[in-house]
């Protein structure tokens, strides 16, 4: 066998492994890699490309939570000049934190798809960044009452309070606030696609875990019945 007949036998040869190797290697080598959000795994850009799109329902779930925290944040500010109570005033502040984050997490979320966001989040903070014309600890008028909110005489009710009748009033009206809030939730994933995209699904049920847990603490706190008046539906 010649050198020139034997390197074209060869060269044959692995043209055919080749051939025979490009489907189980095409099968086998990695997916293209699309980096995760901070704090998550990469995944395939495949999976990232097929992951569910937001619904207009995410979108109006965002906006009026939004609107639904920053009544929240009112009430809380009220507190430190109302109240002596340590256990409130420490549940106050675990909500201002929580509900201040959650804001700013679903604004980004909002501006980051070219949606409306509210821009209450800095409206309700200690005398910086208040809005005009308003001075810390007074109550701001949100026009839209989603479940739960308080009426504006009902905002003026509490911040008229001190003591252990504030005290009795924020309790009250914070639970029934924090229950409009999982109202929300619930009526946002029994909505048909709603909360199909991850991020969207995870802080709806952060909400509903955190204020649920607040519940529980606030009816642990009450020594009184509550007031007929305040456990009205909305």
């Amino acid at each position: 066998m010649t050198r020139r007949f034997r390197l074209t036998v060869f060269g044959s040869l692995l043209v055919l492994l080749y051939t025979a190797a490009g489907p189980v290697a095409a099968q086998n080598a990695p997916a293209s890699i699309r980096p995760g959000a901070p704090g998550e795994s990469s995944r395939p850009a495949a999976e990232a490309q097929d992951a569910p799109r937001y619904a207009e329902a995410d979108v109006q779930f965002m906006q009026g939570m939004i609107l639904h925290h920053a009544q929240a944040l009112d009430m809380t500010a009220l507190v430190p000049e109302r109240s002596t109570n340590r256990a409130l005033r420490t549940l106050a502040e675990r909500i201002e934190v929580s509900q201040t984050d959650e804001i700013a997490w679903m604004q980004r979320w909002l501006q980051d798809r070219h949606e409306d966001a509210p821009m209450v989040g800095m409206v309700m903070h200690h005398g910086a960044g208040h809005g005009e014309g308003r001075t810390h600890g007074e109550p701001e008028a949100h026009p839209m009452l989603m479940p739960g909110m308080l009426t504006p005489d009902e905002m003026v009710q509490l911040a008229a309070a001190t003591g252990p009748a504030f005290d009795r009033f924020f309790l009250q009206y914070m639970i029934r606030h924090h229950e409009g809030g999982l109202i929300m939730v619930a009526n946002l994933l029994a909505t048909e696609g709603g909360a199909q995209a991850p991020e969207v699904f995870r802080i709806a049920t952060d909400i509903d875990a955190d204020q649920r847990a607040d519940i529980d603490r606030m009816h642990a706190m009450l020594d009184v019945p509550p007031l007929p008046s305040l456990m009205r539906s909305n």
